[in-house]
């Protein structure tokens, strides 16, 4: 008999959030996990060709075999680029004096 144990499959929008809990055979990837948890028919608006997966925060690959208690957490994509908006920060503070006072 095939051990098989729980995971989560997680996915989240800023209007809407779904976990979903499966039961899987040992050695199941990640991506079959998403895919037997029928999560994405709840979010037709994730692209299904590009997932970005991940288990508790961690960024994996698809192919990531998975553990007893794993939670798979679908991301979507940024809104907005970290490192540009660092930048644009940093350029806005140039302008403004240290110390504030005159």
């Amino acid at each position: 008999m095939t051990e098989r144990f729980t995971v989560e499959v997680a996915c989240a929008l800023p209007q809407r959030q779904s976990i979903v809990s499966l039961e899987v055979a040992a050695g199941c990837t990640a991506i079959e996990a998403v895919q037997q948890s029928g999560i994405l028919a709840q979010f037709s608006m994730v692209d299904s060709n590009n997932l970005k997966l991940g288990i508790f925060s961690k960024a994996i690959k698809p192919e990531t075999v998975l553990r007893a208690g794993d939670r798979v957490e679908i991301y979507r994509p940024l809104q907005a680029d970290p490192k540009a908006v660092r930048r644009q920060r940093a350029e806005a503070g140039k302008g403004m004096s240290k110390g504030g006072g005159e």
